[in-house]
């Protein structure tokens, strides 16, 4: 057995297991991983996408896995590129994406004695991957390694276990690395179909039922609105949850602290909600019953206060009109908050002009910290794009290399992000010139540091003469010649008008459009947001 005969198996058995999309990073130690791939990719049986960056490649499979819902592998050698994958993994583990690290490796043998490249790499993730496995194109055989193979694209999709997350498969090859000869194993993979079961389904009443949505898939989205929305139940939905559109909740989060809040009694808890305090308040209220409907094998629970956990629920409509109670009084709220904001520049107006300018056809990706709070008081339209974001841990690092991944699936995509976002992943940028490179417009609004701290404790008053160097950090970057350097083309807009009217035209290549806003006025305006909230009857 050669390097080359067990990468082609594991190759073989992949592409047999539905594998359509690989992310490779160079390197001499996988080159015949490399190969195996690249002739694969020249006979149209996958696509390859090659990046130099290894922490850039593991976000590109991330959003390229949560777009496709299939196995994603990404390619490193040894040593310290594996390791470079470990935030996009835990991203993975944390939000349920069935992303294969495919580890190249240096022989058993060399471990522990000083030579390059080499460590012990076979479990590095081994607290976030839901399952490990280690081959050696040295001893074995092709069924054995298929087996392998099987069971961890089984395993990362959650096929048995309605648990899908990250994998990882270490391979070890001795020399030669390149090709030893022209033929392809034969070997059949196994097939994982999964149990037989029956949903178990929960009938609760709408009056003081809410439906709060977190992050999740559009398609768990879709059908969290569509059980509410015919059931008299309020709609709270965070813009990643995918289900904020027709009578959600548009302000949600601020109706949250007033006395509307107080009447309700229970909480169907749909994907990942992580967005606002007042959400975390409500979910941990003893007076308040949360259900956690999943079909999955894991669910949230952040309040610690999860009643019950179901496949699905039943919603028995009264006809006492709960839902138009939160409707008029969002409505209400809403047109206060537009009042408030009017045309000035701001996260919260640009985030508004950016939402309002996608319908159900388009793709959005949202960057963490405020721009997608920021989306959360957007106003609420019959419509909405599908929208992704990596809310699993929260993080702004790898943000363009997954809009890249999910763009490359579904076509044109719009990215809303900081200042600090953008730089984070800035790496992300750079595509080759042999590589298929997305339609994607990135809207940065570039406040010139971490405005989100201005809104948290470390934000007030009292620590002014801190703050600025150790939260605020302010990068006076420019964008435009970065962009330019990466091939990117760079718009910047002054005034809402314009940037209503470049949304409004179809994203086509790359291009990065910056909106300049201050953050001095964050905190005083988020205090006047949540007075308006208050001040309802």
């Amino acid at each position: 057995m050669t390097a080359t005969h067990c990468a082609r198996t594991v190759v073989s058995a992949l592409l047999q297991l539905g594998v359509r999309h690989v992310v490779l990073c160079p390197g001499s130690r996988s080159a015949p991983l490399a190969f195996a791939w690249e002739q694969a990719a020249r006979d149209g049986r996958v696509e390859l996408h090659v990046r130099i960056d290894e922490r850039a490649a593991g976000f590109l499979a991330l959003g390229l896995a949560k777009a496709s819902g299939r196995v994603v592998p990404i390619v490193t050698t040894s040593g310290t590129a594996v390791g470079n994958l470990l935030p996009a993994v835990m991203e993975a583990a944390h939000s349920g994406v069935p992303i294969m690290v495919l580890s190249a490796d240096r022989p058993a043998t060399m471990l522990h004695t000083g030579a390059n490249q080499t460590t012990d790499q076979a479990r590095l993730f081994e607290r976030f991957t839901r399952g490990v496995a280690e081959i050696s194109g040295g001893e074995g055989t092709p069924q054995a390694w298929a087996f392998q193979v099987s069971r961890l694209v089984a395993t990362a999709l959650g096929v048995r276990t309605r648990d899908p997350g990250p994998v990882q498969l270490n391979i070890a090859f001795a020399e030669p690395l390149v090709p030893t000869d022209g033929d392809w194993p034969e070997v059949t993979p196994t097939r994982v179909t999964p149990p037989v079961a029956t949903p178990n389904v929960v009938r609760v009443p709408s009056r003081g039922t809410v439906a709060l949505v977190g992050d999740c898939a559009p398609a768990v989205g879709d059908r969290a609105a569509g059980l509410a929305m015919w059931s008299e139940v309020p709609i709270l939905s965070e813009p990643s949850g995918n289900a904020r559109f027709g009578p959600a909740i548009r302000t949600y989060r601020l109706l949250l602290d007033t006395e509307l809040a107080g009447k309700i009694t229970r909480v169907l808890l749909f994907g990942h909600p992580t967005l606002s305090r007042p959400v975390s308040r409500l979910l941990a209220r003893d007076d308040v019953e949360v259900i956690a409907v999943t079909g999955g094998a894991r669910w949230v629970d952040p309040g610690v206060n999860v009643a019950r956990v179901i496949d699905a629920v039943e919603i028995v409509p009264d006809g006492t009109g709960w839902d138009m109670e939160w409707i008029m009084a969002g409505l209400e709220l809403g047109d206060r908050i537009d009042a408030e904001l009017g045309d000035e520049l701001s996260g919260l107006t640009v985030a508004a002009a950016v939402w309002q300018s996608l319908t159900s056809d388009d793709t959005l990706v949202i960057g963490s910290s405020n721009p997608i709070r920021d989306l959360d008081l957007a106003p609420v339209a019959e419509t909405a794009p599908r929208a992704y974001a990596n809310r699993g841990l929260a993080g702004i690092d790898g943000t363009l290399a997954t809009a890249q991944g999910i763009a490359l699936i579904h076509g044109p995509t719009t990215v809303l992000l900081g200042d600090l976002t953008f730089l984070h992943d800035v790496g992300s940028l750079l595509i080759g010139p042999l590589e298929r490179a997305p339609d994607l417009r990135v809207v940065v609004v570039n406040d010139d540091g971490g405005s989100i701290f201005h809104l948290l404790e470390q934000g007030a008053d009292e620590y002014a003469a801190s703050f600025e160097r150790i939260f605020g950090t302010p990068t006076r970057v420019r964008i435009g010649p970065l962009a330019e350097a990466y091939g990117w083309r760079h718009r910047e807009v002054t005034d809402l008008a314009t940037l209503r009217t470049l949304l409004a035209e179809p994203v086509s290549g790359r291009e990065i459009v910056e909106i300049r806003v201050s953050r001095d006025d964050r905190r005083a305006q988020a205090a006047r947001l949540i007075a308006l909230g208050s001040s309802l009857t």
